[in-house]
């Protein structure tokens, strides 16, 4: 076994790299009508899109199916060797089904167009070869332009299945566009993500498991320093009987005043407090709370009800245990 020098892997990797990028601009100079068609003949379909294929194809159509579903377009996979055995019943007659074969010419694939076709649903062909079986029988026929793999023997499918996946992309996101799918719906399908965090997370979600520090305009110091102790939160809210907000008292307050002031103990809650304290609403999200607090420089922000009144407390430790930050 020869041994190759760093320069020689080196400049076969940038090798692999640029014949894949050769790649992807004949793809891209290869979109036409044809594309555009494809894509309004899923977007007008009422029912989901079934991707289908063999060997690296069928890899390439499983994750053409998780963009497709995350974006919007419901999809499926269906292996095309265990189409016969059953899975044939995933398609529906208002469905989609695509096709996915470089050569175009598989037996399995050349195998299950007879079975979809009775079926009576739109096929489209993702294939390699023009004029081939499957070129020939689909309804719509995206051409993957791709003459040569990037290995030294053409012979694993490198360049091709890097240009199959580029095309279900564009796919995907034509149809996003089309359809008008927002940030908002987005997060909705990745709910566990940072993303859908940040897009659906609301206050109330973070503030509803801490504390509710809270104390009177008249409160002594010794009531102030128990209930700021005891909740934890390093702020208590001073409030009136109906839990209107009237001001704030933070950790720092309390340092201010006790350099200040001689006699602490003749000090009252109202004497403290920072009045016009930032609050936020419980039912606004998360990472706007995230952006007041940075606007402001503070940790915290004491939380209301629609109505208005003192119901919480959103710490920045809070949207950092949430990866928000």
């Amino acid at each position: 076994m020869s041994v190759k020098s760093k320069e020689d892997v080196l400049e076969l990797a940038r090798s692999v790299i640029q014949q894949e990028m050769d790649a992807l601009c004949n793809l891209k100079a290869s979109i036409n009508d044809t594309f555009y068609e494809a894509v309004t003949t899923i977007y007008q379909s009422r029912g989901k899109v079934i991707i289908t294929g063999m060997g690296k194809s069928a890899i390439i159509g499983q994750k053409m199916v998780a963009t497709l579903n995350s974006t919007g377009t419901t999809s499926v996979f269906m292996h095309a060797a265990d189409a016969a055995h059953g899975d044939l019943g995933v398609i529906d007659k208002e469905d989609v089904v695509i096709i996915l074969s470089k050569s175009g010419e598989t037996e399995e694939i050349k195998a299950l167009i007879p079975m979809i076709r009775s079926i009576e649903v739109p096929t489209i062909a993702v294939v390699g070869v023009k004029a081939s079986f499957l070129d020939r029988k689909a309804d719509i026929s995206l051409h993957i332009p791709t003459q040569e793999e990037a290995d030294p023997h053409n012979l694993a499918p490198t360049s091709s299945t890097t240009s199959q996946l580029a095309l279900g992309d564009a796919l995907a996101i034509a149809l996003l566009d089309y359809r008008g799918f927002t940030r908002e719906q987005f997060a909705t399908l990745h709910p566990g993500g940072n993303l859908g965090k940040k897009l659906l997370l609301k206050v109330s979600d973070l503030s509803s498991h801490n504390e509710l520090p809270w104390i009177s305009i008249d409160a002594p110091l010794n009531d102030i320093i128990v209930e700021m102790t005891s909740k934890r939160l390093g702020v208590a809210a001073v409030t009136d009987s109906e839990l209107k907000i009237l001001g704030i008292i933070t950790d720092g307050d309390l340092r201010r005043m006790l350099n200040k002031n001689p006699n602490p103990e003749t000090v009252t809650a109202g004497q403290i407090m920072s009045i016009h304290p930032k609050s936020i609403q419980s039912d606004e999200k998360a990472i706007k709370a995230l952006e007041v607090m940075r606007q402001h420089s503070i940790s915290q922000l004491l939380v209301t009800d629609q109505q208005g009144k003192y119901c919480g407390v959103l710490h920045i430790h809070d949207l950092i245990r949430e990866g928000l930050i």
